[in-house]
């Protein structure tokens, strides 16, 4: 299944056999303690800078009705957010992932995003814009 925004990303989790949870990281641009000039440069003009985990949080399918929702809420967290990933956990045998299990995913998927590797995730820029980045080794290659 092509998952071509949200909203598909959506009804592909409702539609799925087993419960799933969406697992949803919000993270900020922000630049490295030692960048250099050109980096400086780069991220003054709205690139590059390392992407940080700021929160996150997970949701059945049904409790999204669309992204814009998803959008209001984070705004009352008071955190402000360049881009979302999104990662989707299975449960088994017609049972939800239990709280322990969607912790570690969780856990699991912020150390992915902070080691650069990021490709096998939906990302979203807070627009609703779906965008596709490389893992940070292949973006070096």
């Amino acid at each position: 299944m092509i998952i071509t925004g949200f909203q598909s990303l959506l009804d592909a989790a409702r539609q799925q056999p087993e419960p799933q949870r969406l697992l949803l990281v919000f993270t900020r641009a922000e630049l490295p303690e030692k960048a250099t000039a050109e980096q400086r440069a780069k991220f003054e003009q709205g690139e590059g800078g390392a992407l940080v985990p700021v929160m996150y949080v997970d949701k059945k399918p049904d409790e999204l009705q669309s992204f814009d929702e998803l959008v209001e809420e984070s705004r009352h967290t008071g955190q402000s957010w360049d881009m979302m990933f999104v990662g989707c956990l299975s449960g088994q045998g017609g049972r939800e992932p239990d709280d322990d299990t969607v912790q570690k995913a969780l856990e699991t998927m912020i150390m992915s995003i902070q080691g650069g590797i990021v490709a096998h995730l939906l990302a979203y820029r807070p627009n609703g814009e779906q965008v596709w980045l490389p893992d940070q080794a292949e973006g070096l290659a």
